[in-house]
Protein backbone atom coordinates (compact mmCIF):
# COMPACT_ATOMS: atom_id res chain seq x y z
CA UNK A 1 0.00 0.00 0.00
CA UNK A 2 1.25 3.44 -1.00
CA UNK A 3 1.87 5.94 2.08
CA UNK A 4 0.20 9.21 1.98
CA UNK A 5 2.53 11.48 3.21
CA UNK A 6 1.58 15.01 4.94
CA UNK A 7 2.33 16.89 1.72
CA UNK A 8 0.91 14.21 -0.69
CA UNK A 9 -2.47 14.71 1.77
CA UNK A 10 -2.21 18.29 1.48
CA UNK A 11 -1.67 18.35 -2.24
CA UNK A 12 -4.71 15.59 -2.81
CA UNK A 13 -6.81 17.53 -0.33
CA UNK A 14 -6.09 20.60 -2.89
CA UNK A 15 -6.81 18.68 -6.03
CA UNK A 16 -9.97 17.46 -4.56
CA UNK A 17 -11.52 21.01 -3.42
CA UNK A 18 -10.57 22.47 -7.28
CA UNK A 19 -12.10 19.76 -8.91
CA UNK A 20 -15.51 19.85 -7.12
CA UNK A 21 -18.25 20.93 -9.29
CA UNK A 22 -19.42 22.88 -6.13
CA UNK A 23 -17.60 26.86 -5.10
CA UNK A 24 -15.83 25.90 -2.05
CA UNK A 25 -14.72 29.39 0.29
CA UNK A 26 -13.10 29.63 2.89
CA UNK A 27 -13.28 33.26 4.97
CA UNK A 28 -12.53 34.56 8.44
CA UNK A 29 -14.78 35.84 10.91
CA UNK A 30 -14.52 39.22 9.72
CA UNK A 31 -16.17 38.26 6.47
CA UNK A 32 -12.87 38.11 4.42
CA UNK A 33 -11.91 35.47 1.75
CA UNK A 34 -8.95 33.15 2.72
CA UNK A 35 -9.53 30.76 -0.69
CA UNK A 36 -11.33 30.25 -3.61
CA UNK A 37 -11.48 27.18 -5.73
CA UNK A 38 -11.67 27.05 -9.69
CA UNK A 39 -15.75 25.98 -9.51
CA UNK A 40 -15.93 29.44 -7.40
CA UNK A 41 -14.17 31.45 -10.37
CA UNK A 42 -16.25 29.22 -12.82
CA UNK A 43 -19.34 30.17 -10.86
CA UNK A 44 -19.06 33.43 -9.97
CA UNK A 45 -16.51 34.88 -13.34
CA UNK A 46 -14.09 36.36 -10.41
CA UNK A 47 -10.25 34.67 -10.41
CA UNK A 48 -8.78 33.63 -6.84
CA UNK A 49 -6.42 36.22 -7.33
CA UNK A 50 -9.33 39.20 -7.67
CA UNK A 51 -11.24 37.78 -4.66
CA UNK A 52 -8.54 36.63 -1.73
CA UNK A 53 -9.06 39.19 0.84
CA UNK A 54 -12.13 40.71 -0.08
CA UNK A 55 -15.00 40.89 1.53
CA UNK A 56 -17.74 38.22 0.58
CA UNK A 57 -20.28 40.74 0.52
CA UNK A 58 -19.03 41.50 -2.67
CA UNK A 59 -21.31 38.19 -3.67
CA UNK A 60 -24.19 39.17 -1.73
CA UNK A 61 -27.24 41.51 -3.37
CA UNK A 62 -27.94 44.74 -1.20
CA UNK A 63 -30.97 43.56 -0.04
CA UNK A 64 -29.68 40.31 1.65
CA UNK A 65 -26.61 41.82 3.39
CA UNK A 66 -28.20 41.25 6.59
CA UNK A 67 -27.83 37.52 5.49
CA UNK A 68 -24.04 37.62 6.38
CA UNK A 69 -24.31 39.02 9.67
CA UNK A 70 -26.38 36.59 10.52
CA UNK A 71 -24.60 33.11 9.34
CA UNK A 72 -21.35 34.93 11.23
CA UNK A 73 -23.79 34.61 14.36
CA UNK A 74 -24.32 31.18 13.93
CA UNK A 75 -20.95 30.37 13.17
CA UNK A 76 -19.65 32.11 15.81
CA UNK A 77 -22.22 29.96 18.19
CA UNK A 78 -20.04 26.91 16.43
CA UNK A 79 -23.70 26.42 14.47
CA UNK A 80 -23.22 24.79 10.96
CA UNK A 81 -25.66 26.29 8.36
CA UNK A 82 -27.36 23.58 5.99
CA UNK A 83 -28.67 23.92 2.60
CA UNK A 84 -29.78 28.04 3.04
CA UNK A 85 -30.98 28.90 -0.07
CA UNK A 86 -30.57 32.03 -1.21
CA UNK A 87 -29.46 34.69 -3.93
CA UNK A 88 -26.01 35.54 -5.14
CA UNK A 89 -24.41 38.22 -7.84
CA UNK A 90 -21.70 37.27 -10.28
CA UNK A 91 -18.99 39.63 -11.67
CA UNK A 92 -21.19 40.12 -14.51
CA UNK A 93 -23.98 41.21 -12.61
CA UNK A 94 -25.96 38.22 -13.08
CA UNK A 95 -27.97 36.72 -10.19
CA UNK A 96 -27.45 32.80 -9.31
CA UNK A 97 -29.87 30.99 -7.08
CA UNK A 98 -27.69 29.00 -4.38
CA UNK A 99 -28.04 26.37 -1.70
CA UNK A 100 -25.12 27.43 0.59
CA UNK A 101 -23.33 24.84 3.29
CA UNK A 102 -21.44 26.31 5.85
CA UNK A 103 -19.27 24.92 8.33
CA UNK A 104 -17.10 26.14 11.33
CA UNK A 105 -13.24 25.94 10.74
CA UNK A 106 -11.40 25.96 14.23
CA UNK A 107 -7.93 26.35 15.15
CA UNK A 108 -5.34 23.92 17.16
CA UNK A 109 -7.30 24.83 20.58
CA UNK A 110 -10.63 24.40 19.34
CA UNK A 111 -11.13 28.16 18.72
CA UNK A 112 -13.34 29.06 15.73
CA UNK A 113 -11.28 31.00 13.41
CA UNK A 114 -13.36 30.95 10.53
CA UNK A 115 -16.05 29.31 8.03
CA UNK A 116 -15.50 26.85 4.92
CA UNK A 117 -18.70 27.70 2.57
CA UNK A 118 -19.68 25.13 -0.19
CA UNK A 119 -22.36 27.18 -2.85
CA UNK A 120 -23.99 25.21 -5.19
CA UNK A 121 -25.68 26.44 -8.34
CA UNK A 122 -29.35 25.60 -8.44
CA UNK A 123 -30.34 28.53 -11.07
CA UNK A 124 -31.64 25.98 -13.13
CA UNK A 125 -33.13 23.87 -10.69
CA UNK A 126 -34.88 26.53 -9.39
CA UNK A 127 -36.05 27.77 -12.78
CA UNK A 128 -37.31 24.05 -13.60
CA UNK A 129 -39.16 24.16 -10.37
CA UNK A 130 -41.11 27.40 -10.87
CA UNK A 131 -41.67 26.46 -14.30
CA UNK A 132 -43.58 22.92 -13.10
CA UNK A 133 -44.96 25.27 -10.63
CA UNK A 134 -46.38 27.82 -13.04
CA UNK A 135 -47.52 24.67 -15.33
CA UNK A 136 -49.20 23.07 -12.49
CA UNK A 137 -51.28 26.68 -11.53
CA UNK A 138 -51.97 27.18 -14.85
CA UNK A 139 -53.61 23.46 -15.14
CA UNK A 140 -55.94 23.84 -12.00
CA UNK A 141 -56.39 27.23 -13.19
CA UNK A 142 -57.70 26.30 -16.34
CA UNK A 143 -59.12 23.22 -15.39
CA UNK A 144 -61.44 25.39 -13.32
CA UNK A 145 -62.15 27.46 -15.78
CA UNK A 146 -65.26 27.32 -18.64
CA UNK A 147 -65.48 30.62 -19.84
CA UNK A 148 -63.17 30.84 -23.20
CA UNK A 149 -62.33 34.45 -22.82
CA UNK A 150 -60.59 33.56 -19.32
CA UNK A 151 -58.95 30.04 -20.44
CA UNK A 152 -57.46 32.30 -23.58
CA UNK A 153 -56.02 35.18 -21.35
CA UNK A 154 -54.78 32.59 -18.71
CA UNK A 155 -52.94 30.34 -21.49
CA UNK A 156 -51.39 33.35 -22.87
CA UNK A 157 -50.20 34.99 -20.18
CA UNK A 158 -48.60 32.19 -18.76
CA UNK A 159 -46.69 30.89 -21.56
CA UNK A 160 -45.62 34.65 -22.49
CA UNK A 161 -44.11 34.50 -19.18
CA UNK A 162 -42.88 31.11 -19.75
CA UNK A 163 -41.02 31.47 -22.51
CA UNK A 164 -39.74 35.08 -21.57
CA UNK A 165 -41.00 36.41 -24.97
CA UNK A 166 -41.53 40.13 -24.66
CA UNK A 167 -45.30 39.90 -25.97
CA UNK A 168 -47.29 37.09 -26.77
CA UNK A 169 -51.07 36.26 -28.40
CA UNK A 170 -53.35 33.22 -28.40
CA UNK A 171 -55.56 32.84 -31.78
CA UNK A 172 -58.52 30.80 -31.25
CA UNK A 173 -60.59 29.58 -33.96
CA UNK A 174 -64.37 29.76 -33.42
CA UNK A 175 -68.07 29.06 -35.35
CA UNK A 176 -70.52 31.57 -35.58
CA UNK A 177 -73.80 30.67 -35.43
CA UNK A 178 -73.91 30.34 -39.43
CA UNK A 179 -70.89 28.19 -39.20
CA UNK A 180 -68.47 30.53 -40.23
CA UNK A 181 -64.78 30.71 -38.95
CA UNK A 182 -63.71 33.73 -36.78
CA UNK A 183 -60.76 34.38 -34.68
CA UNK A 184 -61.03 35.25 -30.93
CA UNK A 185 -57.29 36.46 -29.39
CA UNK A 186 -55.69 37.11 -26.18
CA UNK A 187 -52.70 39.11 -25.80
CA UNK A 188 -50.03 39.84 -23.15
CA UNK A 189 -46.92 42.31 -23.02
CA UNK A 190 -48.91 44.23 -25.94
CA UNK A 191 -51.55 46.27 -26.00
CA UNK A 192 -54.37 45.50 -28.32
CA UNK A 193 -54.24 48.40 -30.65
CA UNK A 194 -50.51 46.42 -31.67
CA UNK A 195 -52.29 44.37 -33.49
CA UNK A 196 -56.30 45.38 -34.62
CA UNK A 197 -54.88 47.78 -37.38
CA UNK A 198 -52.75 44.68 -38.95
CA UNK A 199 -55.75 42.21 -39.04
CA UNK A 200 -55.72 38.78 -38.00
CA UNK A 201 -52.66 36.16 -39.20
CA UNK A 202 -53.35 34.99 -42.29
CA UNK A 203 -52.59 31.02 -43.59
CA UNK A 204 -49.66 32.55 -45.22
CA UNK A 205 -46.49 30.25 -45.74
CA UNK A 206 -44.94 31.09 -42.06
CA UNK A 207 -47.84 30.57 -40.18
CA UNK A 208 -49.54 27.98 -41.70
CA UNK A 209 -48.11 24.94 -40.08
CA UNK A 210 -49.56 26.70 -37.11
CA UNK A 211 -53.08 26.84 -38.08
CA UNK A 212 -52.73 23.31 -40.08
CA UNK A 213 -51.42 21.91 -36.80
CA UNK A 214 -48.23 20.33 -38.25
CA UNK A 215 -45.72 21.52 -36.11
CA UNK A 216 -44.42 24.24 -33.70
CA UNK A 217 -42.30 26.69 -35.32
CA UNK A 218 -39.24 28.47 -33.71
CA UNK A 219 -36.80 31.01 -35.59
CA UNK A 220 -33.66 32.82 -34.18
CA UNK A 221 -34.68 35.65 -36.78
CA UNK A 222 -38.09 35.20 -38.52
CA UNK A 223 -36.81 38.11 -40.91
CA UNK A 224 -34.51 35.70 -42.56
CA UNK A 225 -37.45 33.24 -43.16
CA UNK A 226 -37.51 32.55 -47.15
CA UNK A 227 -41.14 33.22 -46.79
CA UNK A 228 -40.65 36.24 -44.71
CA UNK A 229 -42.23 39.69 -46.27
CA UNK A 230 -43.74 37.70 -49.78
CA UNK A 231 -47.63 38.67 -48.41
CA UNK A 232 -49.00 41.62 -49.64
CA UNK A 233 -50.17 44.08 -48.14
CA UNK A 234 -47.50 43.75 -46.11
CA UNK A 235 -44.10 43.39 -47.28
CA UNK A 236 -42.02 42.88 -44.52
CA UNK A 237 -42.65 44.34 -41.43
CA UNK A 238 -45.61 46.73 -41.79
CA UNK A 239 -44.93 50.67 -39.84
CA UNK A 240 -45.49 50.32 -36.06
CA UNK A 241 -46.00 46.46 -35.52
CA UNK A 242 -44.52 45.09 -32.66
CA UNK A 243 -40.91 44.26 -33.40
CA UNK A 244 -40.31 40.59 -33.76
CA UNK A 245 -37.10 38.63 -34.02
CA UNK A 246 -37.20 36.16 -32.35
CA UNK A 247 -40.45 34.05 -33.19
CA UNK A 248 -41.98 30.85 -31.81
CA UNK A 249 -45.36 29.52 -32.27
CA UNK A 250 -47.62 26.94 -31.35
CA UNK A 251 -50.16 24.93 -32.47
CA UNK A 252 -53.21 23.72 -29.62
CA UNK A 253 -54.80 20.93 -31.36
CA UNK A 254 -57.78 19.19 -29.31
CA UNK A 255 -58.13 15.52 -28.30
CA UNK A 256 -59.83 14.81 -31.76
CA UNK A 257 -57.16 16.00 -33.79
CA UNK A 258 -59.21 19.59 -34.73
CA UNK A 259 -56.68 22.81 -34.72
CA UNK A 260 -58.63 25.03 -32.10
CA UNK A 261 -55.97 27.58 -32.98
CA UNK A 262 -51.79 28.39 -31.87
CA UNK A 263 -50.24 30.37 -29.70
CA UNK A 264 -47.64 33.39 -31.40
CA UNK A 265 -44.50 34.53 -29.25
CA UNK A 266 -42.41 37.42 -30.14
CA UNK A 267 -39.27 38.86 -29.09
CA UNK A 268 -36.62 42.26 -30.59
CA UNK A 269 -33.91 39.90 -30.08
CA UNK A 270 -32.71 37.44 -31.49
CA UNK A 271 -32.55 33.62 -30.54
CA UNK A 272 -34.34 34.11 -27.39
CA UNK A 273 -36.33 30.66 -27.59
CA UNK A 274 -35.04 27.29 -26.94
CA UNK A 275 -36.84 24.07 -27.33
CA UNK A 276 -36.88 23.76 -23.49
CA UNK A 277 -39.20 26.90 -24.05
CA UNK A 278 -41.14 24.67 -27.02
CA UNK A 279 -41.80 21.88 -24.50
CA UNK A 280 -42.90 24.01 -22.05
CA UNK A 281 -45.63 25.84 -24.12
CA UNK A 282 -46.33 22.54 -25.48
CA UNK A 283 -47.13 21.09 -22.31
CA UNK A 284 -49.86 24.12 -21.46
CA UNK A 285 -50.94 24.60 -25.08
CA UNK A 286 -52.00 20.34 -24.33
CA UNK A 287 -54.08 21.69 -20.89
CA UNK A 288 -55.66 24.58 -22.91
CA UNK A 289 -56.88 22.18 -25.47
CA UNK A 290 -58.39 19.68 -22.72
CA UNK A 291 -59.69 22.88 -21.17
CA UNK A 292 -60.97 23.95 -24.28
CA UNK A 293 -62.57 21.28 -25.32
CA UNK A 294 -64.12 21.37 -21.73
CA UNK A 295 -65.42 25.31 -22.20
CA UNK A 296 -67.16 23.87 -25.43
CA UNK A 297 -68.80 21.29 -24.31
CA UNK A 298 -70.36 22.99 -21.05
CA UNK A 299 -71.32 25.62 -23.90
CA UNK A 300 -73.18 23.09 -25.43
CA UNK A 301 -74.86 22.12 -22.63
CA UNK A 302 -76.26 24.97 -21.70
CA UNK A 303 -77.32 25.98 -24.99
CA UNK A 304 -79.12 22.59 -24.80
CA UNK A 305 -81.00 23.25 -21.30
CA UNK A 306 -81.85 26.71 -22.90
CA UNK A 307 -83.34 25.23 -25.59
CA UNK A 308 -85.21 23.31 -23.06
CA UNK A 309 -86.50 25.86 -21.17
CA UNK A 310 -87.24 27.47 -24.15
CA UNK A 311 -89.12 24.51 -25.76
CA UNK A 312 -90.90 24.01 -22.68
CA UNK A 313 -92.02 27.75 -22.43
CA UNK A 314 -92.96 27.94 -26.06
CA UNK A 315 -95.02 24.51 -25.71
CA UNK A 316 -96.77 24.98 -23.17
CA UNK A 317 -98.02 28.36 -24.34
CA UNK A 318 -99.23 27.29 -27.97
CA UNK A 319 -100.65 23.76 -26.78
CA UNK A 320 -102.42 25.10 -23.87
CA UNK A 321 -104.27 27.88 -26.67
CA UNK A 322 -106.15 25.48 -28.52
CA UNK A 323 -106.89 23.75 -25.73
CA UNK A 324 -108.15 26.41 -23.95
CA UNK A 325 -110.83 27.32 -26.93
CA UNK A 326 -111.75 23.69 -27.55
CA UNK A 327 -112.79 23.61 -23.65
CA UNK A 328 -114.59 26.79 -24.02
CA UNK A 329 -116.57 25.84 -27.41
CA UNK A 330 -117.03 22.37 -25.51
CA UNK A 331 -118.89 24.61 -22.21
CA UNK A 332 -120.95 26.54 -24.85
CA UNK A 333 -121.66 23.13 -26.43
CA UNK A 334 -123.19 21.89 -22.78
CA UNK A 335 -125.60 24.42 -21.91
CA UNK A 336 -127.17 24.31 -25.54
CA UNK A 337 -130.14 21.56 -25.18
CA UNK A 338 -130.60 21.00 -29.14
CA UNK A 339 -127.53 19.44 -31.08
CA UNK A 340 -124.60 22.08 -31.08
CA UNK A 341 -124.81 24.42 -34.35
CA UNK A 342 -122.33 23.17 -37.04
CA UNK A 343 -119.96 26.76 -36.53
CA UNK A 344 -118.70 24.96 -32.79
CA UNK A 345 -117.82 22.34 -34.24
CA UNK A 346 -115.90 23.71 -37.23
CA UNK A 347 -113.93 26.11 -34.52
CA UNK A 348 -113.62 22.91 -32.44
CA UNK A 349 -111.95 21.41 -35.77
CA UNK A 350 -109.60 24.44 -36.56
CA UNK A 351 -108.44 24.28 -33.21
CA UNK A 352 -107.93 20.73 -33.23
CA UNK A 353 -105.86 21.23 -36.66
CA UNK A 354 -104.27 23.41 -34.75
CA UNK A 355 -103.32 20.84 -32.43
CA UNK A 356 -101.99 18.39 -35.15
CA UNK A 357 -99.62 20.76 -36.69
CA UNK A 358 -97.94 21.52 -33.61
CA UNK A 359 -97.36 17.92 -32.76
CA UNK A 360 -96.41 17.54 -35.98
CA UNK A 361 -93.64 19.71 -35.89
CA UNK A 362 -92.56 18.31 -32.43
CA UNK A 363 -92.25 15.19 -33.78
CA UNK A 364 -90.34 16.51 -36.99
CA UNK A 365 -88.11 18.13 -34.57
CA UNK A 366 -87.32 14.93 -32.43
CA UNK A 367 -86.85 13.14 -35.91
CA UNK A 368 -84.00 16.23 -36.80
CA UNK A 369 -82.39 15.90 -33.69
CA UNK A 370 -81.71 12.29 -33.62
CA UNK A 371 -80.84 12.13 -37.18
CA UNK A 372 -83.46 10.53 -38.35
CA UNK A 373 -85.50 12.82 -40.89
CA UNK A 374 -85.62 10.29 -43.65
CA UNK A 375 -86.95 11.42 -47.01
CA UNK A 376 -88.71 9.08 -49.60
CA UNK A 377 -87.33 10.72 -52.97
CA UNK A 378 -89.51 10.37 -55.90
CA UNK A 379 -89.95 11.75 -59.53
CA UNK A 380 -92.54 13.99 -59.07
CA UNK A 381 -94.00 16.97 -61.50
CA UNK A 382 -92.95 20.48 -60.36
CA UNK A 383 -96.24 22.11 -61.50
CA UNK A 384 -98.36 19.51 -59.77
CA UNK A 385 -95.92 19.91 -56.39
CA UNK A 386 -96.71 23.79 -56.55
CA UNK A 387 -100.47 23.15 -57.38
CA UNK A 388 -100.78 21.12 -54.05
CA UNK A 389 -98.97 23.47 -52.09
CA UNK A 390 -101.46 26.54 -53.00
CA UNK A 391 -104.49 24.53 -52.69
CA UNK A 392 -103.56 22.95 -48.95
CA UNK A 393 -103.45 27.21 -48.16
CA UNK A 394 -106.75 29.04 -47.03
CA UNK A 395 -105.68 32.21 -49.27
CA UNK A 396 -108.49 34.51 -47.44
CA UNK A 397 -108.81 37.88 -49.01
CA UNK A 398 -104.80 37.45 -50.36
CA UNK A 399 -104.05 38.20 -54.16
CA UNK A 400 -102.14 34.99 -55.89
CA UNK A 401 -99.69 35.13 -58.46
CA UNK A 402 -97.82 31.82 -59.95
CA UNK A 403 -95.25 32.30 -62.39
CA UNK A 404 -93.91 28.97 -63.30
CA UNK A 405 -92.62 27.12 -66.29
CA UNK A 406 -94.37 27.02 -69.63
CA UNK A 407 -93.08 23.24 -69.53
CA UNK A 408 -93.12 20.59 -66.75
CA UNK A 409 -90.40 19.62 -65.29
CA UNK A 410 -90.00 16.07 -63.39
CA UNK A 411 -88.11 17.33 -60.15
CA UNK A 412 -86.59 13.84 -57.66
CA UNK A 413 -87.84 14.90 -54.04
CA UNK A 414 -89.94 13.67 -51.39
CA UNK A 415 -93.33 15.06 -52.44
CA UNK A 416 -94.71 15.17 -48.63
CA UNK A 417 -91.20 17.02 -47.51
CA UNK A 418 -91.65 19.57 -50.34
CA UNK A 419 -95.10 20.48 -49.85
CA UNK A 420 -94.53 21.00 -45.88
CA UNK A 421 -92.07 23.33 -47.03
CA UNK A 422 -93.57 25.67 -49.35
CA UNK A 423 -96.85 25.06 -47.21
CA UNK A 424 -94.86 26.31 -44.40
CA UNK A 425 -93.84 29.63 -46.81
CA UNK A 426 -96.95 30.48 -48.50
CA UNK A 427 -98.89 30.50 -44.94
CA UNK A 428 -96.07 32.69 -43.34
CA UNK A 429 -96.80 35.21 -46.40
CA UNK A 430 -100.36 34.97 -45.72
CA UNK A 431 -99.44 35.31 -41.50
CA UNK A 432 -97.40 37.99 -42.51
CA UNK A 433 -99.44 40.21 -45.05
CA UNK A 434 -102.08 43.01 -44.84
CA UNK A 435 -105.31 41.80 -46.66
CA UNK A 436 -106.01 42.62 -50.75
CA UNK A 437 -101.57 42.51 -51.23
CA UNK A 438 -99.70 39.81 -53.87
CA UNK A 439 -98.55 36.86 -52.82
CA UNK A 440 -95.99 35.61 -55.82
CA UNK A 441 -94.78 32.15 -55.94
CA UNK A 442 -92.62 31.60 -58.57
CA UNK A 443 -90.37 28.29 -60.10
CA UNK A 444 -87.77 28.44 -62.54
CA UNK A 445 -84.90 26.29 -63.86
CA UNK A 446 -81.61 27.79 -62.59
CA UNK A 447 -78.30 25.05 -64.77
CA UNK A 448 -79.06 22.07 -62.73
CA UNK A 449 -81.04 23.85 -59.45
CA UNK A 450 -85.09 24.52 -59.36
CA UNK A 451 -85.52 27.47 -57.65
CA UNK A 452 -89.01 28.28 -56.25
CA UNK A 453 -89.42 31.35 -54.34
CA UNK A 454 -92.02 33.25 -52.30
CA UNK A 455 -92.94 37.07 -52.20
CA UNK A 456 -95.41 39.08 -50.18
CA UNK A 457 -95.68 42.58 -49.61
CA UNK A 458 -96.05 42.95 -46.07
CA UNK A 459 -93.79 44.70 -43.41
CA UNK A 460 -90.17 43.61 -44.38
CA UNK A 461 -87.89 41.90 -42.02
CA UNK A 462 -85.17 43.96 -40.12
CA UNK A 463 -81.36 43.16 -41.70
CA UNK A 464 -80.41 42.33 -38.54
CA UNK A 465 -82.87 39.01 -37.92
CA UNK A 466 -82.35 37.67 -41.69
CA UNK A 467 -79.64 35.39 -40.74
CA UNK A 468 -81.25 34.04 -37.38
CA UNK A 469 -85.02 33.38 -38.59
CA UNK A 470 -84.19 29.58 -39.73
CA UNK A 471 -82.89 29.38 -35.91
CA UNK A 472 -85.07 27.19 -34.04
CA UNK A 473 -87.69 29.27 -31.42
CA UNK A 474 -86.63 32.21 -33.19
CA UNK A 475 -89.38 35.05 -34.25
CA UNK A 476 -88.66 38.50 -34.82
CA UNK A 477 -89.35 40.93 -32.11
CA UNK A 478 -91.86 43.23 -33.06
CA UNK A 479 -93.58 40.32 -34.40
CA UNK A 480 -93.46 37.35 -32.14
CA UNK A 481 -96.31 38.80 -29.92
CA UNK A 482 -98.69 39.46 -32.88
CA UNK A 483 -98.45 35.96 -34.57
CA UNK A 484 -98.89 32.44 -33.45
CA UNK A 485 -96.72 29.55 -33.32
CA UNK A 486 -93.61 28.15 -31.55
CA UNK A 487 -90.94 29.59 -34.22
CA UNK A 488 -90.37 25.83 -35.22
CA UNK A 489 -91.58 25.99 -39.21
CA UNK A 490 -88.62 27.76 -40.78
CA UNK A 491 -86.14 25.25 -38.73
CA UNK A 492 -87.82 22.49 -39.97
CA UNK A 493 -87.94 24.00 -43.66
CA UNK A 494 -83.71 24.58 -43.52
CA UNK A 495 -83.14 21.29 -42.25
CA UNK A 496 -85.38 19.31 -44.87
CA UNK A 497 -84.12 21.42 -48.10
CA UNK A 498 -80.53 20.90 -46.56
CA UNK A 499 -81.19 17.39 -46.38
CA UNK A 500 -82.13 17.57 -49.91
CA UNK A 501 -79.06 18.92 -50.76
CA UNK A 502 -80.45 22.17 -51.72
CA UNK A 503 -80.17 26.28 -49.72
CA UNK A 504 -82.95 28.32 -48.57
CA UNK A 505 -82.49 31.72 -47.50
CA UNK A 506 -84.38 35.17 -47.63
CA UNK A 507 -84.26 38.59 -48.65
CA UNK A 508 -86.02 41.54 -47.47
CA UNK A 509 -86.27 45.35 -47.07
CA UNK A 510 -88.23 47.14 -44.85
CA UNK A 511 -91.80 48.58 -46.24
CA UNK A 512 -91.08 46.32 -49.24
CA UNK A 513 -92.00 42.74 -48.33
CA UNK A 514 -89.78 39.84 -48.17
CA UNK A 515 -88.99 37.44 -50.80
CA UNK A 516 -88.05 33.57 -49.31
CA UNK A 517 -85.76 31.06 -51.89
CA UNK A 518 -85.06 27.29 -51.81
CA UNK A 519 -82.93 25.52 -54.72
CA UNK A 520 -83.38 21.94 -54.73
CA UNK A 521 -80.95 20.02 -57.54
CA UNK A 522 -83.58 18.48 -60.35
CA UNK A 523 -81.51 14.85 -59.97
CA UNK A 524 -81.11 14.57 -56.12
CA UNK A 525 -80.75 10.89 -55.09
CA UNK A 526 -79.62 9.70 -51.57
Amino acid sequence: MQEIRPDNRSAMFEAIIDSSEDAIISKDLSSRITSWNQSAERMFGYTEQEMVGQLIHVLIPEDRKREEDDIIASLKQGRRVEHFETVRITKYGKELQVSLTISPIKDSNGTIVGASKIARDITRQKQTEQRLQIINDVGRSISAELNVDNILQLVTDATTRLSGAAFGAFFYNKLDAQGKTYMLYALSGAPREAFEKFGMPRNTAIFNPTFEGAAIIRSDDITQHPDYGKNAPHHGMPKGHLPVVSYLAVPVTSQSGVVLGGLFFGHPQTAIFTAEHENLVAAIAGQAAIALDNAKLYAEINALNNKKDQFIGFASHELRTPLTTIKGYLDIAETISSMPPKTIFSRIKKQVARLEGIVGDLLDISKIQAGKLDLEFQKTSLLNLIKESVDAVQWDDHILKIEQPPEDLVVNVDRHKMTQVLVNLLTNAIKYSAPHTTITIQALVIGDQVQISVADQGPGIPAEHLSNIFNQYYRVASTAGKTKGMGLGLYICREIIEAHSGNIWAESEIGKGSVFYLQVPVENRK
